[in-house]
């Protein structure tokens, strides 16, 4: 059975959760202990020369499981000859070498680089006729029933409780069968296929059913998107709503999560209501928040009997009375409110979130794409270049992916129109516009484009953030753009992070020896880059961090392009009047290849400045709820200690 040695509850605590709940620190080492489960279950079988039977997902979530198990193989010996595996599901219509179909992800992370016999491998089919799939389905079900049943199943999980492709409304005795994919489905996986019009429309999956009767069944989720689904999936009701909810009733299902995604669970996001817990500070400060806001009552309005009432009175009796612990948090909450985001010179700094001195510091902002820096911080942004620091953009990555393919010939265009009016010559120009125009003419879904395309794409967003940061204030000297190597691959899926990476981040942090630096630490980006971009950051401050300069320097993050840190977390909220409001949109719109239809969207459908504006407007909502000053809007960060 997996266990994890950060998940220490006992049955007690867990009397929420109504399936086995295993959380790990992140999902590396939840991915190796699944791994480590099968590879003693085929170890087990191989004893007793039998087969072990698989149940395999696709997907982002296993890709750590795939990699481990590669791993077991190369350098542990772990043999799969005795495997024999089940893919759940497959995208329909689907050519088995499209770099979209499960066929090639299953070669590519796993099948290819272990001993599995080919044979041994079921995928389902997505080149039949729409009548050959029904008998189809009986086949794959008849394959595996005539095998004994699936020993392992491994699962994912959708953002509305899909499992497999058996989406909400699906019934618990459902069987392989073709499936309509839900529009939230559809959605999250349009950041694959390069936009939701390209996305398919059905999928073959295996049924409820025959998961169920897996003698037993893995569920894997990552991350903080999954946070809300893995509670309502282990801790609400079984319905047909949240398929995963059927788990409920298997005899041996084990959720296997990382902290984020668990973060919304019961005994993690209110462990008080479950145990007996030591009251820190941060502790405390989220239990009242939380309380105020449930109740919808101001901090300092809160009454011994709502701590009572609410499962808080351990509390009440360690810091009571209410009074005394209303003000307590009350005080805390205000003092994270700034107008001076680099610190305010001349005054007491105590209980300021920034320091005094030195009054003009130099700022370090990194931005993940061309437009996070002003999307989630622009309000913040422009105060400090206001307020005198020295300030510095670096954007991380070109974001040419995110450039839809008539913007480019848009701009490939104007390049020769305007060397033609000014009797420029320049047939290279012309060149590479009548190339640009042959590739995306003939272009494939599946094609990656060609390196001039990308050139233009990369120039766009270039020209576009060097506007924002002259509407800004910024000179050219102090604009930087890093174009990262690990995002130049042309296609969704990125590198991982690799030292040239790590250098090129620790030179510019060396070279401008920042006081600040601002980091984005929105992990829900639906492509990863602010998950690599971060780690590069990390990884170069630690490596940095015994330089002397670096004794002066704090880190900041922000978020907002995806989701906002929660009330508890902050501390710095940078508030933001009506006009500055205004103006930080007007320097969202300089990102226009970015407006009136985002190649990447995910799943909220508001252009980016909506999504902005709405996060700031509620957060200064939540304070203005809490009992604190009302504001047009604000932007919310957390400091990084390393």
């Amino acid at each position: 059975m997996i266990k994890s040695s950060t998940d220490k509850a006992t049955g007690f605590e867990k009397r929420f959760e109504n399936v086995d709940t295993v959380v790990f620190e992140d999902s590396l080492a939840a991915s190796k202990a699944v791994a480590k489960e099968i590879a003693e279950l085929i170890k087990l079988k191989q004893s007793k020369n039998e087969n072990c039977i698989l149940g395999l997902a696709t997907g982002s979530t296993p890709k750590g499981l795939y990699a481990e198990l590669v791993r077991l193989h190369k350098e542990e010996g772990l043999s799969f000859k005795n495997v024999i595996s089940f893919n759940l599901d497959e995208y329909y219509p689907m050519e088995p070498d499209s770099v979209f179909s499960y066929v090639r992800f299953m070669k590519e992370l796993l099948f290819n680089q272990v001993d599995i016999l080919p044979e041994n491998i079921h995928i389902p089919d997505g080149t039949l006729s729409k009548e050959e799939i029904s008998a189809y389905c009986n086949a794959y079900e008849a394959k595996i029933e005539a095998l004994g049943g699936i020993d392992l199943q491994i699962l994912g999980i959708g953002g509305n409780g899909h499992i497999g492709f058996n989406e909400s409304g699906s019934l618990q005795n459902s069987k392989t069968r073709l499936v309509a994919l839900d529009h939230i489905t559809r959605v999250a996986a349009s950041k694959d296929f390069g936009g939701l019009d390209k996305t398919p429309r059905t999928a073959i999956t295996l049924g409820v059913k025959k998961i169920m009767e897996a003698k037993r069944v893995v569920l894997m989720a990552w991350g903080e998107g999954k946070s809300n689904i893995i509670k309502a999936s282990v801790e609400g009701p079984v319905t047909n709503q949240v398929p995963a909810s059927f788990l409920q009733e298997h005899r041996n299902a084990t959720f296997v999560i990382d902290k984020s995604a668990s973060s919304k669970l019961t005994r993690i996001d209110t462990p008080w209501l479950v145990e007996k817990v030591e009251w820190t500070d941060k502790m405390a400060r989220k239990a009242v928040l939380g309380l105020a806001l449930h109740l919808k009552k101001p901090i300092l309005m809160l009454t011994d009997a709502d701590y009572i009432e609410n499962g808080m009175s351990d509390l009440l009796a360690d810091s009571g009375p209410a009074y005394d612990i209303n003000i307590n948090i009350f005080n805390k909450v205000q003092q994270t409110i700034t107008g001076w985001p680099g610190g305010k010179p001349n005054a007491d700094d105590s209980k300021r979130p920034e320091r005094a001195e030195p009054a003009r510091k130099r700022v370090l902002i990194f931005s993940p794409h061309p437009d996070d820096d002003i999307i989630s911080m622009g309000g913040t942004f422009k105060r400090l270049q206001e307020q005198g620091h020295d300030v510095h953009v670096a954007y991380q990555t070109s974001g040419n992916i995110a450039v839809a393919d008539d913007e480019a010939l848009r701009f490939a265009a104007f390049v020769c129109d305007y060397n033609e009016k000014f009797g420029i010559e320049s047939p290279e120009a012309n060149a590479i516009y009548e190339k640009a125009v042959d590739f995306l003419k003939n272009k494939k879904d599946s094609e990656i484009d060609i390196p001039e395309v990308r050139y233009i794409k990369g120039i766009i967003r270039k020209g576009e953030a060097r506007a924002t940061s002259h509407f800004v204030g910024l000179k050219d000297e102090n604009i930087h753009f890093m174009e990262l190597p690990f995002y130049e691959t042309g296609t969704i899926e990125k590198k991982p992070i690799g030292e040239e990476d790590i250098k090129i981040t620790m030179d510019l942090i060396e070279k401008i020896q920042p006081h600040q630096i601002y980091a984005a630490g929105d992990l829900a980006d639906p492509h990863g880059t602010h998950k690599v971009c971060l780690d590069a950051i990390f990884e170069s401050v630690k490596r940095l961090k015994e330089k002397p300069f670096m004794a002066d320097c704090w880190v900041w993050l922000y978020r907002g392009a995806w989701q906002e840190w929660g009330i508890d977390e902050i501390e710095m909220a940078v508030p933001m009047s009506p006009g500055q409001v205004l103006e930080k949109r007007h320097g969202i719109f300089k990102h226009q290849s970015q407006k009136d239809g985002v190649v990447f969207q995910g799943s909220d459908s508001r252009e980016f400045w909506q999504r902005a504006e709405d996060r700031n407007r509620e957060t200064a909502e939540l304070y203005h709820q809490l009992g604190l000053a009302h504001y047009a809007a604000m932007e919310a960060f957390v400091r990084w200690i390393f």
